[in-house]
């Protein structure tokens, strides 16, 4: 309701099944959006991105919603939940020798970002230097979503993804301080006091991440909960837990929850498949009603005098900045010029630079409004453009890597009562358990396959029974041998049954 129109009646029953209406049609075409997403390669936050701008005042929905404070409360909810999905879908094995690289993009890599856009911000646009500085740093934090949302389909290198990965979760929570520094009323003095302040905020944040998740991890794994529903809400609360804690110790909270739920994700939970479909889809529903929130923010005829400003520094960022600082950052550590290019093309912005973009309003910077305008523009053409071109670059450049095989999909359900643990086992395609007898699993004494389902039929294994792709196992390990357990599959899954005397771990190498 516009002001001066009449006095807001109180919220009835009726008017709560409108909104419920409303909020599920909604929903709904967003859940379809990811459909028509997925098979025109674009990003789906721009499908979100216009059902918030239909909905407003320019659009079919005329709803006049200004509330930049409210917004960045309700962004900054959502990126814990977005980040907290990524950390738990991140595989130790795949970042951590892409971590060096990873943390010098995040810092470094930022660092150089910043600094050619502001530049260019400053000189061809004219803007102050606090506000280009602000454009510079808001704009420099990469989204693993936009990224990954857009190269699922071409299996890249470990090192590749787990680079992309790892920076785009390390680098929000430098930016997210620097921002909000940039953005604090008062002259920008001593920058070597600045930095000193985003390092000890990031090595709080990431001490209590690593605590969170490690004592989360333990306590899940030694805890049997009532209910297997239990789980996948106790882990994405420890992950919340994670932010708070770091966020009221003046530390990273950003950080903090992308480390804590890195860390419980490589934990080998109990009702893993569960707890990851559970935070996916938290994960969705927080970009669904972020993004929409962020759409009815923009004011569409105000964008017009700041589509070629966008244009210009978005064209900097991507042609100029991003590959500056990925080969700064990438040449040291002997990083092929092929991957180089294709990390240089895929800093995709997403949710974070548009979010960032409502904290210089809040904080009634000059010209804050014209920031949010720019940043959003540019968020919006460059991964129009970026998006569909990233598969054919990633193919060009021969990128594709199908083969390591397929991890296997284990659930782990605890038997408290009789000190053990069931292990569900599904061989997807490409595990190079296929072909293996159950003998030649060579599981830990204390551990045996009790059950294989195949083509909807169960049976009870023999020695000799040969294992087939699209097999499920149901094996019964004891609590000391649980891990070695599990462990031995999966090495049987990436090594076939000579693994282990072939040196081949539980690992992909």
């Amino acid at each position: 309701m516009r002001a001066g129109q009449g006095r807001i009646r109180p919220l009835t029953v009726h008017h709560l099944n409108q909104l419920l209406l409303v909020c599920s049609l909604v929903l709904l075409v967003a859940v379809a959006a990811v459909r028509i997403s997925s098979r025109s390669g674009l990003p789906s936050l721009l499908v979100y991105l216009g059902i918030g701008v239909a909905m407003g005042q320019d659009g079919v929905g005329d709803i006049h919603f200004d509330n930049a404070e409210l917004t960045q409360v309700i962004g900054y909810a959502a990126l814990v939940v977005i980040l907290a999905e990524g950390g738990l879908g991140t595989k130790w094995k795949e970042i951590k020798p892409a971590l060096p690289a990873a943390t010098a993009l995040a810092l470094a890599g930022v660092a150089v970002s910043v600094g050619v856009t502001a530049s260019a911000a400053h000189y061809l646009i004219g803007l102050e230097w606090r506000q280009a500085l602000i454009i510079g740093a808001v704009v420099s934090s990469t989204d693993a979503a936009a990224v990954f949302s857009v190269l699922r389909k071409i299996p890249l290198p470990a090192r590749v993804t787990g680079t992309l990965e790892a920076e785009s979760g390390f680098n929000d929570a430098p930016v997210v301080i620097l921002v909000v520094s940039l953005s604090t009323a008062g002259p920008v003095e001593h920058w070597y006091a600045l930095l000193g302040v985003i390092l000890l905020e990031l090595a709080i944040g990431a001490a209590i991440g690593l605590a969170v998740g490690w004592l989360g991890s333990w306590g899940l794994r030694h805890v049997a909960l009532p209910a297997s529903g239990l789980y996948p809400i106790a882990v994405m609360a420890i992950a919340v837990v994670a932010y708070a804690a770091g966020a009221l110790a003046h530390g990273s909270g950003f950080l903090a929850v992308y480390l804590a739920a890195m860390v419980m994700g490589n934990a080998r939970l109990p009702h893993w498949p569960a707890t990851r479909g559970f935070a996916d889809g938290l994960g969705w529903m927080a970009q669904i009603g972020m993004f929409v929130l962020l759409g009815l923010l923009v004011t569409p005829h105000e964008l017009g005098d700041d589509i070629v400003p966008a244009l210009v520094i978005g064209l900097v960022l991507t042609m100029v900045a991003r590959p500056l600082s990925v080969v700064l950052c990438l040449s040291p550590f002997r990083v092929p010029w092929q991957e180089q290019t294709l990390m240089s093309w895929a800093g995709l912005r997403g949710a974070v630079p548009i979010i960032l973009a409502t904290i210089p309003m809040v904080q009634g910077v000059d010209a804050s409004r014209r920031i949010f305008n720019i940043v959003f523009v540019l968020v919006v053409v460059y991964t129009l453009v970026q998006g569909p071109t990233l598969p054919w670059l990633g193919r060009k450049l021969r990128l594709g890597d199908g083969s390591e095989a397929a991890d296997l999909g284990i659930e782990s359900a605890p038997l408290e009562r009789l000190r053990g643990h069931l292990l569900s086992v599904a061989i997807p395609d490409g595990s190079k358990m296929h072909g293996v007898e159950v003998a030649e699993l060579r599981l830990p004494h204390g551990a045996a396959v009790t059950l294989i389902v195949r083509g909807g039929e169960s049976f009870v294994p023999l020695p000799m029974t040969i294992l087939q792709r699209g097999d499920e196992l149901l094996v019964v390990a004891t609590d000391p041998v649980r891990d070695a357990t599990e462990s031995r599959l999966r090495a049987v899954g990436h090594g076939g049954k000579l693994a282990g005397w072939l040196g081949t771990d539980g690992t992909t190498r």
